[in-house]
């Protein structure tokens, strides 16, 4: 089944950046333009384009709730005598000289980043127009040479495959796959790579086709065709950019067992949306749905069709709790069942919970809590866990407090976590914490994962000019089997 409307719900709100991100990133675009232009870098600026998923219109949220990249190319005259590194070089001191942007700013080997606040990051990459002959474009690569790019054609070759799939269904597919990629982390595949994939399997002959008729039917149609065309290649076939054929992408596979494996997760996912664009009842249709992309996938109308089983689920947790929080083991498998929605309104209030001391600003506003699973504290990458995901007792959590739309607080606020225990182990074993600890860890706190039961984390964000709450977040439930 397609499910059309539940895909529409789902790239709003998952997939797609929300507008208010989008709304920050444009608004710092043209301060960063006339800083550029006022300034005393030498290069005589021509105009700037956007580049990449922000160009495409196929930038997505980022699944861990961090940065998002924008690219902008700064488009100049050539200077005689100048090799490319000096182009980049060159910009870099200029940002990294003032007083606005010095603390914002790296320079790599293709362009100056500039870094808000942890909540997006704008690349600004020189791009010398006319150093070869009339017309052309060249980026610059800092520890090499001048590079051939057609930004703006490879732009119009991307909206042209939308046009001929209809409905703007490319593009969203195009997000799909990417969001597919970064929340499964089963595959690696620059955006570029996977855009021109995709892209090369629609033909101007195919416009109006029925095989691009809506979003699931689109998605089903290119990964379907990639599939095939994949199995044609053992080892990694050449892409080259439909707009400059001297730029071979195919190097960005990485090495011959990311290509294998690239090949290996299409043919699964391919499986998985053809099972799923076939299963005949909805219910089937959205739990298909939800093995390609996970259970955010129709997530509002699985809960309204679960409500019923829901009472039942309240009655059996409410059956195994005690007065003490020491309650039987037994709830995590109905949570397990059910859902941390089964869980009383008064749960979340356990007898040895301690309430928050600070006077508090007339109007609280509310925090988001984000937890990542990690083998060890020591750790720097992990796995996004969702509040009520089963886990393990194996590792532990990096808890981190962000503002709703995502962004890392302000350093005039420092947070406060809550952490409570419940559970007969926890509870005989002296650790049914209910207390209040500093952050341990880079913008977060680290905690173990030891006890079966259903736990929580809580954020309480303090101001540190009169240690005043400001802000809360609603519980964060850690359900340990």
């Amino acid at each position: 089944m397609k499910l059309v409307a539940l895909f529409d719900d789902f790239l709003k709100e998952t997939v797609n950046l929300n507008k208010t991100r989008i709304d920050l990133l444009e608004a710092s675009i043209p301060a960063l333009k006339s800083f550029v232009r006022e300034s005393d870098w030498k290069p005589k600026v021509r105009t700037f384009v956007e580049q990449g998923s922000w160009a495409h219109e196929t930038i997505i949220r980022p699944v861990d709730g961090g940065e998002f990249d924008a690219d902008l190319l700064v488009m100049v005259d050539p200077i005689d005598g100048w090799t490319a590194a000096e182009y980049v070089e060159s910009l870099g001191r200029v940002f990294s000289s003032s007083k606005t942007y010095e603390d914002k700013t790296k320079t790599w080997d293709y362009c100056v980043t500039i870094t808000y606040a942890g909540d997006r990051k704008i690349d600004l990459a020189p791009c010398v127009v006319g150093r070869l002959w009339e017309g052309s474009t060249e980026v610059c690569n800092r520890k090499g040479s001048f590079e051939l790019t057609a930004p703006i054609e490879y732009t119009e070759w991307m909206k042209e495959r939308n046009a001929y799939s209809g409905n703007n269904s490319f593009r969203k597919v195009t997000r799909l796959v990417k969001y597919l990629r970064d929340v499964k982390e089963t595959f690696t595949c620059p955006s570029v790579l996977l855009t021109t994939l995709l892209g090369n399997e629609i033909e101007w002959f195919e416009k109006d086709n029925d095989e691009f008729a809506d979003v699931p039917t689109t998605l089903k149609t290119l990964m379907g065709r990639l599939d095939n065309r994949l199995r044609m290649y053992p080892t990694r076939p050449s892409v080259t950019n439909p707009k400059l054929p001297s730029e071979d992408f195919s190097p960005l596979f990485g090495s011959d067992e990311q290509y294998a494996n690239f090949r290996t997760v299409i043919a699964r996912y391919r499986k998985w949306i053809d099972e799923a664009h076939a299963a005949e009842g909805r219910q089937e249709s959205i739990k298909a749905w939800q093995k390609v992309f996970g259970e955010e996938f129709g997530k509002a109308s699985v809960v309204k069709v679960a409500a019923d089983a829901s009472t039942e689920g309240l009655a059996r947790a409410r059956g195994l709790l005690s007065s003490t929080a020491a309650h039987l083991s037994e709830l995590v498998d109905v949570v397990k069942n059910y859902g941390i929605s089964v869980l009383p309104l008064d749960f979340s209030r356990p007898p040895h919970i301690r309430q928050p001391s600070w006077r508090q600003v007339p109007n609280l506003a509310m925090v988001r809590v984000t937890a990542e699973w990690r083998e060890q504290r020591a750790a720097t990458v992990g796995r996004a866990v969702r509040a009520g995901e089963i886990l393990r007792p194996r590792g532990g959590l990096h808890f981190r407090a962000t503002t709703t739309d995502g962004a890392l607080l302000s350093p005039d606020f420092e947070v406060q976590w809550r952490i409570t225990n419940t559970g007969a182990v926890a509870m005989a074993k002296g650790a049914g914490r209910g207390g209040f600890y500093i952050e341990n860890s880079s913008h977060g706190r680290w905690e173990t994962l030891d006890y079966r039961g259903v736990h929580m984390a809580e954020a309480f964000v303090i101001r540190r000019s009169d240690n005043m709450l400001a802000a809360k977040s609603d519980p964060f439930y850690v359900v340990i089997e």
